[in-house]
């Protein structure tokens, strides 16, 4: 008996790319891989990578670089990059990396199978096209293996908004919706598998269109569909455009029982002058409305958003302006980083901030969002919550899982095990987590 070759993924970056991971080792699971969690014992290595993060480029090449010695002792290690670097940089990273063996796009992952027969023949193996053909489909049937209580599930890809800062649109393609009748498929297959709490996926995914039996779907009418699967208790989804957020959808968050109290909705900046050089075509008064609309409908939905400090041209006053914009708001969660330039994309080519003000700009930023963070957390305690349990904790006794606001929550009790869903008083909160006890 042939034993089996051995797959080691390392993913960046979003929760897409993680979704894009399991998909990629399912499709080389076809031709004999079995995944490994060390390079060193691998006999194919991809790198799954993200262009989002600053001198993305750079850090796969290093990241390469440090498996040199592995290729050596090894000439039949085949390595591959793969993701939204690998639709950027194309053939470029065979130049300059000569031991990679394959590149291949986010849209073509499903032909992995012919490019690692490929690559075995000897050849290179390069594909970053934008296929016709649904990769999805193409995909063989998935093994039944065991999943953990949570997963996530891609329902849309690509961008038509061409944030002036963004390499989206030129790394995913134009926004394509998957059928609903395959979502649903594919969610009711994870719950078989053991699955609890599906996040659904899309670059905007709030955008969703898919076809339906009866015309195209909205992200809304999908989730009422999921709401209706036995077996599957949560639902969440990220990342949206304030521009998409229908009215279908606000009323979800009121009515939807499985529809958590949870809304990451990046608004990027407080200045009307930057979000139109950012071609975000909305303003800030416009995202404050959308989020008293929001929280008119579920008054405790906690927010999460996204900014970028030091774009172009952004003075001290269009940063004021983001500072009024989040106090305004009161997020739960955010996420914030410097603006850095992304080659081809409109915002490159104009003149910069100066570092240090980027910086102190960002700190002054995230001290602000650390406090409100911390300050909805603190008020947690008291408060009666959902919980599901995925892991052991790192003390003995301990389980660890999410509330129904994504706050990570630990209680000391043997009663439940990864895959419960229980209500606990939230007893406590630290640094990053709530402490709780269970209610019996």
């Amino acid at each position: 008996m042939t034993a089996p070759k051995k797959l080691f993924i390392k993913t960046y970056g979003c929760q897409m790319n993680v979704y894009d991971s399991e998909r990629m080792a399912e499709a080389l699971g076809g031709q004999g891989y079995v995944e490994t969690q060390s390079p060193e014992d691998a006999d194919m290595i991809l790198l799954n990578t993200c262009h989002i993060r600053e001198r993305a480029a750079e850090k796969v090449y290093s990241e390469l670089g440090r498996f040199k010695g592995l290729k050596e002792a090894n000439p039949d290690l085949k390595i591959g990059v793969a993701g939204c670097v690998a639709q950027a940089e194309g053939e470029e990273i065979m130049r300059r990396q000569p031991l990679v063996d394959l590149v291949v796009g986010p849209q073509s992952y499903h032909r992995l199978p012919e490019m690692e027969a490929k690559t075995r023949a000897g050849q290179k193996a390069l594909d970053t096209d934008f296929p016709e053909e649904d990769k999805f489909e193409k995909l063989k049937a998935r093994p039944k293996a065991k999943r953990g209580p949570t997963a996530f599930l891609t329902v849309q890809e690509g961008c038509d908004k061409f944030c002036a800062f963004c390499v989206v649109p030129y790394t995913r393609g134009a926004e394509v919706s998957r059928p609903a009748d395959r979502i649903l498929t594919e969610a009711r297959d994870l719950v078989e598998r053991g699955v609890r709490e599906i996040t659904l996926l899309g670059q905007n995914v709030n955008a969703y269109h898919g076809a339906g039996p009866d015309g195209d779907w909205s992200l809304a009418r999908l989730i009422w569909a999921l709401n209706d699967v036995d077996g599957l208790e949560r639902i969440r989804f990220t990342t949206s455009h304030p521009n998409d957020m229908a009215e279908d959808l606000i009323e979800a968050h009121a009515d939807c029982p499985k529809l958590m109290p949870y809304l990451h909705l990046p608004v990027q900046s407080g200045s009307d002058r930057i979000l139109k050089r950012m071609n975000r075509s909305h303003t800030a008064e416009s995202y404050l409305k959308l989020i008293e609309r929001l929280r008119a409908a579920r008054p405790d939905l906690h927010m999460s958003g996204d900014f970028i400090v030091g774009f172009p041209e952004e003075t001290e006053a269009d940063f004021q302006d983001t500072l009024a914009l989040v106090e305004a708001v009161q997020y739960g969660s955010a996420f914030s980083f410097k603006y850095s330039t992304r080659p081809g994309t409109p915002a490159a080519e104009r003149p910069q901030v100066d570092e240090a003000e980027k910086d102190d700009r960002l700190q002054r930023l995230q001290a602000l969002l650390t406090r409100q963070q911390r300050a909805l957390q603190d008020a947690m305690v008291g408060r009666e919550v959902g919980v599901l349990f995925e892991k052991a904790g790192r003390m003995a006794g301990q389980m660890v899982g999410k509330s129904d606001y994504l706050h990570a929550v630990h209680v000391d009790s043997d009663a439940v095990v990864p895959g419960d869903l229980a209500r606990v008083r939230i007893l406590a909160s630290g640094p990053n987590s709530l402490a709780g006890e269970l209610l019996r």
